[in-house]
């Protein structure tokens, strides 16, 4: 048994967490930490090193006794096999070009190569100091993206925003029943797709008995939704995004409306969506008038999806719920490194949702 033990142990995935600290960071530790195949092996953490995580994060104390280290590739290397970098936008771009050089597999949580193009990336975040990677990453949605993701040394991590808009719309683009030039997306997310650090506009007196759009046609996460859904459908298409700031912890709701190009009920949306979803292990279509709430998907890596046509305006109306630090951060990159390990697509995210 015990030669047994040491075999499965040697093979076991070895993990790197790089930005430890943050909400993301955090998440990927839970997960990872009770991932039947996986070890996490280093943590580390710019604004808190040497630091043990269960201080910082009493919730892991008995859990793991990781230290947080000072940001070294070269010693990453040496004791992980897959890096997980959740760093800001526009930090990640030198590290993740340094651990690429170590010949490390790579999933960067950040927007730094989510885009083909460099001018649009540019264009909303500013110059991108490793233009060279952004043709060798891969955009990591894995119901849109999967072949690629399972074959990819460095994936791009979805937003939490796109992830919930980008999987409501897939379905219909592909089977050409929307008029794509009429998409209205309106979001409202938990205050920790904001981020740990401290901001006045995140503060509880600032979010309580509060709901307020923000970045009002301005959101970064806009050239995001439309590029990916510009390579499912083939055409140019814009979109109309709205994020909302709700007084709740995490969590994203998303309501998505567009034309329809016939008459079409609710049924047959529907069953369009449960066809161009039926293996996939994440999301869950509502049956027919029952809708997605975020409180069934919390701590999951569910996304929910439900569907209303509107006959009288002739506008079908997609709603999806997810967990902004699960299925819209943490869960997915988790996801993808299963399918860049060869493993199950679900290994380590068969959580319930803790929907109390």
């Amino acid at each position: 048994m015990a030669s047994l033990f040491y075999y499965l142990e040697y093979e076991m995935i070895k993990t790197a967490v790089v930005g430890a600290t943050g909400y993301s960071g955090l998440e990927l530790i839970r997960i990872l930490l009770t991932h039947p195949q996986v070890k996490l092996t280093v943590i580390t953490s710019r604004s808190q090193p040497g630091i043990a995580i269960s201080e910082i994060f009493p919730a892991l104390k008995n859990r793991t006794n990781l230290i947080t280290e000072s940001l070294i590739p070269a010693a990453i290397a040496e004791k992980a096999d897959i890096v997980f970098t959740a760093l800001p936008h526009g930090a990640s771009m030198d590290v993740v070009n340094s651990l690429v050089e170590q010949n490390m597999k790579v999933i960067d949580l950040s927007a730094d190569f989510r885009f083909r193009d460099q001018k649009v990336y540019t264009e909303w975040y500013g110059e991108h100091k490793a233009p060279l990677l952004l043709d060798k990453a891969v955009y990591g949605l894995p119901e849109l993206n999967r072949a690629e993701i399972k074959s990819a040394t460095l994936v791009g991590n979805p937003g939490c925003y796109p992830t919930s808009a980008i999987l409501p719309l897939l379905p219909l683009l592909k089977e050409k029943v929307i008029d794509d030039k009429t998409v209205v997306i309106n979001s409202a997310s938990g205050v920790t797709g904001a981020g740990r650090s401290a901001s006045t506009g995140n503060i509880f007196c600032e979010v309580n008995e509060s709901f307020k759009p923000y970045k009002v046609g301005e959101h970064r996460h806009t050239p995001e939704i439309e590029e990916a859904l510009k390579s499912s459908s083939g055409s140019e298409i814009k979109v109309t995004f709205t994020p909302h700031l709700a007084p709740m912890n995490r969590g994203i709701l998303s309501t998505v409306t567009a034309n329809l190009k016939e008459g079409m009920s609710t049924s047959k949306i529907l069953n369009i969506l449960k066809g161009f979803y039926e293996h996939e292990p994440f999301v869950r279509i509502c049956p027919e008038g029952v809708y997605p709430d975020t409180s069934d998907v919390r701590g999951s890596n569910y996304c929910d999806i439900g569907v209303k046509v509107d006959e009288r305006t002739g506008r079908v109306v997609i709603m999806s719920a997810l967990d902004n630090l699960v299925k819209g951060a943490a869960g997915q990159a988790v996801q993808n490194m299963n399918l860049m390990s060869g493993l199950g697509e679900d290994a380590g995210l068969r959580h319930i949702p803790i929907s109390i």
